[in-house]
């Protein structure tokens, strides 16, 4: 099939602006969580059960700062997920919407769950209906978009705002005054507005415009969790969400995952040929931008140069296997695959020194080889038809980063964490500086 190989056209696209830095109808929420099907093999088996114990162990005793890193986390992938759910529906994919509903309906579950958590089993249950509706207009709204329903658009937009202004004075009213109604209703209507705008776009074919929104979205509502936890938890629990490294660690996950999530939305167009290549190649581009620019806040411009020109080929390089798959070239793909195991090398060799010897390379190589198989899993199973599988796989890449981001945080330390610029919970704490 002629299609825009990796070999030619994608690989020069990923790479614009880069060199120059320095640095089906209305799917119901799913509302029990399906068996995890693993499909890696036995040592993957093994390996996966080791680390469900592990993150089972982890949480038995996670603060809450941890929990306020999972909120942000859970609100990121809730409009990730509920942005290509919505996509799907438009394009009548109704394999992959069946696939997207289950994994925003484990996602939902679990926003419950740690709702409850963290401010109580009363709020927990209280939240779980109302978030559950919220993901329910938001589908019924992508159904009425696809059908070119007026009338059904209509009613689905004045659904929506209801149930937001119900999450958002749910939200205002636990926050005994630290969170306002106005600014809680601005905030969560902001998030209705990012995924039925990129909604709208997408069915109009403006691919750009429909990619620049799906990525504000996930920044907007990933640092809504910020804002909630500063306004939901007690003093104590809200000083602890300003330390350096709590700051460094939600920053560097909120970049990380979203790398994870962007480099499987352009593996997919990879695969499909899809008309939404370019404009998903430039989504990765930008995210390449913004890690490049937290390595340059954090260690300098010349280890900013260093770490572009390998983290760019780590991208080029899952984007060719994607392409090497849709056009059954295991020769290319093998070449990929010894392309990544030297990105995984010289990467772990670039930011070991910069941990203090708390993390050494062959740690670092092992956890980055580990992002590179997930993803490489989850362009097979895609390119095999087989969307739960691949969804399962995304899910647990996306967790993957976070735990990454946590152990390059505690690595680096205080005193590079401290280096992060300043603000307040709705810019993220301040966020990370651009490239200089």
């Amino acid at each position: 099939m002629q299609r825009r190989g990796p070999g030619h056209r994608l690989l020069p696209m990923l790479c614009v602006g880069l060199a120059v830095l320095v640095a089906t109808g209305p799917a119901a929420v799913a509302t029990r969580r399906p068996a995890a099907l693993d499909r890696a093999g036995p040592a993957h088996d093994h390996q996966h059960a080791a680390d469900t114990a592990d993150t089972a162990a982890g949480r038995s005793r996670a603060s809450a700062a941890d929990l306020a890193v999972r909120l942000q986390a859970l609100l990121g992938q809730h409009s990730i997920l509920a942005a290509d759910l919505m996509r799907s529906r438009i394009r009548g994919d109704d394999s992959f919407v069946q696939a997207a509903n289950a994994a925003l309906g484990e996602n939902t579950e679990a926003m419950t769950d740690l709702v409850g958590q963290l401010f109580g089993p009363a709020t927990g249950r209280r939240f779980g209906p109302m978030w559950s509706q919220h993901v329910v207009s938001l589908v019924t709204y992508a159904a009425a978009v696809a059908d070119q329903d007026a009338g059904a658009l209509t009613r689905a937009r004045r659904e929506l705002v209801e149930y937001e202004e119900q999450l958002a004075d749910f939200f205002a009213g636990g926050s005994h005054g630290r969170l306002s109604r106005p600014a809680a209703r601005a905030a969560i209507l902001m998030h209705v507005d990012h995924l039925t705008r990129q909604a709208d776009a997408y069915a109009a074919g403006d691919h750009a415009t429909a990619d620049r929104l799906y990525r504000q979205s996930y920044q907007h509502t990933y640092d809504l969790g910020l804002t909630l936890a500063e306004a939901l938890l007690p003093a104590a629990d809200r000083a602890t969400l300003r330390q350096p490294i709590w700051r460094l660690r939600s920053q560097l996950g909120k970049l990380l995952a979203e790398h994870a999530a962007l480099v499987e939305d352009v593996t997919r167009a990879a695969e499909t040929g899809g008309p939404d290549f370019d404009a998903a190649a430039e989504m990765i581009n930008g995210n390449t931008r913004d890690v490049a620019a937290a390595v340059d806040t954090l260690f300098g411009a010349a280890a900013a140069r260093r770490f572009q020109a390998l983290w760019a080929s780590h991208v080029e390089q899952i984007v060719a296997y994607a392409g090497a798959t849709a056009a059954g070239r295991n020769d290319r793909k093998e070449r990929a695959r010894a392309s990544l195991r030297d990105f995984e090398r010289g990467l772990a060799a670039v930011l070991a020194p910069a941990t203090g010897g708390r993390m050494t390379p062959a740690a670092l190589s092992a956890a980055l080889t580990e992002h590179d198989r997930m993803l490489l899993r989850h362009a097979d199973l895609y390119a095999a038809k087989d969307y739960q599988g691949a969804q399962e796989v995304a899910g647990r890449t996306y967790q993957h980063m976070f735990d990454l981001a946590r152990r390059l945080a505690d690595g680096f330390g205080a005193e590079v964490a401290s280096r992060l610029p300043r603000g307040g919970p709705e810019t993220g704490q301040g966020g990370l500086a651009g490239p200089r």
